[in-house]
């Protein structure tokens, strides 16, 4: 995929930490609106709402045997 966006404006939306952790800029989205916005690194910095999400992501285990892969997860910052 990076070969297709190279020296291209791409708009990625992704709930995976893989997808997003080299993009040039990273927004967060709450409730339609930007809350943070930044590289991966500038984010996890700030230990805002990114961070969080970042963690919990890298803490969940595999759901192997589930009829759709959902998990139910809680809100970050009210959010």
């Amino acid at each position: 995929m990076e070969s297709l966006m190279k020296g291209r404006t791409v708009l990625v939306i992704a709930h995976r930490l893989s997808t997003v952790k080299t993009a040039d800029t990273v927004a967060v989205i709450s409730e339609g609106q930007i809350v943070e916005s930044g590289t991966h690194d500038e984010l996890l910095d700030r230990d805002g709402i990114y961070t969080t999400l970042v963690r919990r992501q890298l803490q969940l285990p595999k759901f192997e045997g589930t009829t759709n892969g959902a998990a139910e997860v809680e809100p970050v910052n009210g959010h």
